[in-house]
């Protein structure tokens, strides 16, 4: 009798064991339904990414420091990253010539562009900008040993300037007035070389990057052009991108905020 009673206990434990253990596996089967479902809500909810164009010759704007790493580093790209950030997007920068950005966003390579791009009538036609995110000046740089003072001491001399830039733009209407000649380069280090190297004899820079290039080399001197219009500079997007309302928004709020003159005392020689 005791066996038998021995016996239907054990039975009735195992049982009681069995049910719990299935109590258990049915929990966890659900928590790991949880987690699955949250990894596909967060999949789902990833940041979109957003293909940005640049020309990283454009110190302290958009450029690499090869001593350091491959990075692209500067304003422009702080910029980009700040505005992104608040609205939710991760970037996947592109260094192309400069010249090939806007042909880069007309063939849906780029979201976006942002290379101390300026509008002007011409682009104006076939891309949308965002509001202005910083005014800039021109300048002339010269050799120091050459005492260029004025656009009159150009006559008869080589200037440079950058493609498909408006510092060329500019150059090219000075030259017919000053009677100098204009020679463009792909990339800024290369008109500064020839500045160097005598080829030229001025350069058509923007302020800012020209106060980059006078603070590590000693032999160039500048002076600023005066013209009518002030320039500045904005990000460029597609036509009719709806990007440009959302960076038009953030950028206003970071001007107010103060953000804006931040990353100039970061990243200019001089504070403007």
């Amino acid at each position: 009798m005791k066996n038998k009673y021995f016996l239907f206990m054990l039975v009735l434990v195992i049982g009681i064991l069995a049910a719990c253990g299935t109590a258990e596996e049915g929990n966890t089967t659900e928590g790991n339904n949880a987690a699955d479902g949250s990894e596909t809500e967060a999949t789902t909810e990833e940041a979109k990414v957003l293909r940005v164009g640049t020309s990283a010759d454009y110190a302290p704007f958009e450029y690499v420091d090869t001593a350091v790493s491959d990075e692209i580093i500067g304003f422009d790209i702080d910029l980009a990253n700040i505005v992104a950030e608040r609205l939710g997007y991760k970037l996947e920068f592109t260094n192309s010539d400069f010249n090939s950005l806007i042909p880069g966003l007309q063939a849906d390579k780029f979201d976006f562009v942002i290379a101390g791009m300026t509008p002007t009538k011409d682009r104006d036609e076939v891309v949308d900008f965002s509001i202005p995110y910083y005014e800039t000046e021109q300048y002339l740089v010269s050799p120091k040993e050459s005492n260029i003072a004025s656009l009159e001491d150009l006559k008869g001399k080589v200037v440079g300037a950058q493609v498909s830039s408006i510092q060329e733009e500019l150059a090219n209407t000075l030259a017919a007035e000053h009677g100098f000649s204009v020679e463009s380069r792909n990339l800024i280090p290369e008109v500064i070389q020839e500045l160097k190297n005598g080829r030229f004899q001025g350069a058509v820079i923007e302020n800012i990057v020209a106060e980059n290039y006078l603070a590590q080399n000693d032999d160039l001197a500048a002076f600023p052009i005066e013209v009518e219009d002030p320039d500045f500079k904005a990000v460029v997007f597609q036509e009719g991108s709806e990007l440009k309302a959302e960076f038009d928004e953030v950028i206003q709020a970071l001007v107010d905020e103060g953000k804006i003159d931040e990353l100039k005392k970061k990243w200019f020689v001089v504070e403007q």
